[in-house]
């Protein structure tokens, strides 16, 4: 066995290790791929392409990796062993979706790890199984869009069912490109921070050529005169001009609600829901050296995150510190020029970076979520002085979030008008999808 074949099979291990701990520990998927890359420092670039496209792959497709492993084999995937059902998926989709990959070292490799793993007896079942899917994978039989469309669709774009059928109703024919978006590699969007530019004398033109001259690509945004598309880079951490504070991650979709709330030089600004602090320190830009920031997440361990983005970006005029939204302060009462509410949510709109949330999120999940929402509106609404603003906004594509829930408002808070409201749609839009919401609390009236 020469290096990359060992590199390989190290790979799948720790590939396997990643999905057993979805499995059975329910982490989410990009944290558990993660503290995999930092514990095993995998030397090669190509190892941890390797890994995380096995491991991305592997849970994304499992409604259809399940689907055909039933066809093939006599012991639903269910009724399998943990470990076993996840050295079945890994091997299906290496088998179906990675053409690098042989089908033969697909399967054998599945079976050594069923061996290591104090499965030997089982080691013949996972042969079987593996190597019968890469004999039919060409007569693999699905069921018609036509004729099952949810169905259908369920297996296709591997999508619980309720889900899908929801999707149709609220969006149609539009659904297939929402489903669609999930599976599609999508560039990194960045904001530029042009305070950190001028402070070092470096132009625009200038750091995205240092990007350039590195390798990686760069494309301009389509929704804020900030935004830029990168790829091909390794580590965010290393891409020059990150720790200087020349950029930060943020998706388009959110850069532009924050832009829409109209923040002026020396507005008081509260972010209530902040972490990561992507929308923190875009609005402490705009609220320039005279502005003040305070920035609020229930998460205490979260609150790191955003002071590492904040002091990163040399930002000094944005103040941090733990706090419930739900839970009214009421020395903040009409004391905020912007309020920015960017709440818990189902998250529908980021399926394609965080691809199991569409097997964790649920009906009920939702309707609790909903009225965590309601509850962190009426109180923060308070917060806002008259004549200032509400930005509301969340990452998902639910109706019942976004407008439905702005209309209920409205209707319980009539110093409130709406200014503007976007429904981002991915597949649709060349960004997450995401809704934002502007609203104005109106001179003069008094709370309701």
């Amino acid at each position: 066995m020469d290096k990359r074949q060992v590199f390989i099979l190290d790979a799948r291990d720790v590939a396997l290790s990643v999905l057993m701990d979805v499995e059975c520990h329910s982490t989410f998927s990009n944290q558990a791929i993660g503290t995999a890359l930092k514990k095993n420092q995998f030397s090669d670039k190509g190892e941890r392409a390797f890994l995380t496209r096995l491991c991305e792959g592997t849970i994304e497709y499992r409604i259809r990796l399940d689907y055909v492993i039933n066809q093939f084999s006599k012991t639903k995937i269910k009724k399998c062993k943990p470990l076993i059902a996840c050295l079945l998926r890994m091997g299906c989709y290496q088998i179906l979706f990675m053409d690098s990959v042989p089908d033969s070292a697909a399967c054998n490799e599945c079976v050594k790890l069923a061996k290591k793993h104090g499965f030997a007896g089982l080691a013949g079942f996972v042969n079987g199984v593996l190597r019968a899917i890469a004999r039919g994978k060409d007569n693999i039989t699905y069921p018609s869009i036509d004729e099952e469309p949810v169905l259908a669709r369920s297996i296709l774009y591997s999508t619980p069912d309720w889900l899908v059928e929801k999707l149709l109703l609220d969006y149609g024919d539009k659904t297939d490109a929402i489903l669609a978006a999930s599976f599609v590699e999508r560039m990194t969007s960045i904001r530029l921070n042009p305070a950190c530019m001028q402070m070092d004398e470096e132009s625009v033109d200038s750091f995205l050529g240092k990007l350039e001259d590195k390798g990686i690509r760069v494309k301009k945004g389509c929704y804020d005169s900030d935004a830029y598309l990168i790829a091909g880079y390794d580590f965010v951490h290393k891409i020059p001009g990150y720790r200087q504070g020349y950029f930060t991650v943020q998706d388009e979709s959110s850069m532009a609600a924050v832009r829409a709330a109209g923040i002026c030089p020396g507005d008081f600004v509260m972010d209530v829901c902040a972490a990561p602090g992507g929308k923190t320190t875009a609005a402490s830009y705009y609220a320039g050296e005279s502005g003040r920031v305070l920035s609020m997440d229930i998460a205490e361990e979260k609150l790191e995150l955003i002071s590492e983005n904040v002091t990163r970006l040399r930002q000094e005029n944005v103040s941090i510190r733990c706090h419930d939204a739900s839970v009214f302060e009421e020395q903040y009462e009409r004391a905020a020029d912007v309020v920015i509410a960017d709440v818990l949510c189902s998250g529908l709109g980021i399926l394609g970076r965080k691809n199991d949330i569409k097997y964790r999120v649920t009906k009920q999940q939702i309707e609790d979520l909903i009225q965590i929402q309601k509850q962190i509106l009426s109180v923060v609404c308070r917060y806002v002085k008259p004549g200032g603003t509400l930005l509301y906004s969340t990452c998902t594509i639910n109706p019942d979030e976004n407008d439905k829930q702005i209309s209920h408002f409205l209707e319980s808070h009539p110093e409130f008008t709406l200014k503007e409201q976007r429904q981002f749609l991915q597949g649709v839009d060349t960004c997450d999808g995401f809704y934002y919401a502007v609203l104005k609390r109106q001179d003069g009236l008094l709370w309701i």
